[in-house]
């Protein structure tokens, strides 16, 4: 699966590449993690990428101009799985079950708003809008690398041989979402709070009840 990262902080999003499952996923080629700098699609001498908002207000919004021309870029070659997602708060809020949607297309496009905001005009120019949460953040270059974490761990190998995400913290399992059991490693006990006994039993029928009791599924 490839990303491909349309921001002005490339480096950002290149960091990922060294940590960390998603820097061996990236070494093993199990993904690709291509950045795109908006800054080399700018306007005139100084490589304007941004100005000021029609009507008044504070700070600078990206053109439209620009960005679109990054996008065109961004789209060669032709793909047939291909999804161009706008990093903003206003867009849907990103879950589980988005990751693994998203994690069926070969190539992501993910475009990230920095400054003010951006030209509205640029909605036009992507297929969704993703928010990472009901905050403000400095750019798009963040939720980006959510998403990529997110949505490369459902791609195959990604999380190692014996790893599965099909039990973790949010998964959806026969409709309801999961919330993973509590889990323990040693010390057995810290300050007064010891490891529940039936982990320590090398009983694997009754650890794996204890472990279903506890495990939350929310409708």
């Amino acid at each position: 699966m490839k990303f491909k990262v349309i921001t002005l902080f490339p480096q950002f999003i290149t960091s990922l590449r060294n940590y960390s499952i998603i820097g061996r996923a990236y070494r093993n080629k199990l993904i690709k993690i291509e950045t795109i700098d908006l800054r080399g699609f700018g306007l005139g001498k100084y490589k304007q990428v941004d100005d000021r908002p029609f009507g008044g207000s504070v700070g600078m919004l990206l053109r439209v101009d620009v960005v679109a021309e990054a996008i065109k870029s961004a789209i060669k070659p032709k793909s047939a799985k291909r999804r161009i997602i706008l990093l903003s708060p206003q867009g849907k809020q990103f879950n589980q079950k988005m990751a693994e949607r998203l994690s069926a297309y070969n190539e992501l496009v993910l475009v990230c708003g920095h400054y003010e905001g951006f030209d509205s005009r640029i909605r036009d120019l992507v297929d969704e809008e993703i928010s990472i949460g009901p905050y403000i953040l400095t750019g798009g270059e963040i939720p980006a690398m959510v998403l990529i974490d997110a949505i490369s761990r459902y791609k195959k190998r990604v999380l190692g041989k014996f790893a599965s995400k099909d039990n973790e913290t949010f998964s959806v399992v026969d409709k309801k979402k999961i919330i993973e059991y509590p889990q323990y490693t040693r010390p057995r006990e810290y300050r007064g709070k010891a490891v529940p006994d039936v982990l320590l039993s090398g009983d694997h029928a009754q650890i794996k009840k204890w472990q279903d009791e506890h495990t939350r599924r929310d409708a």
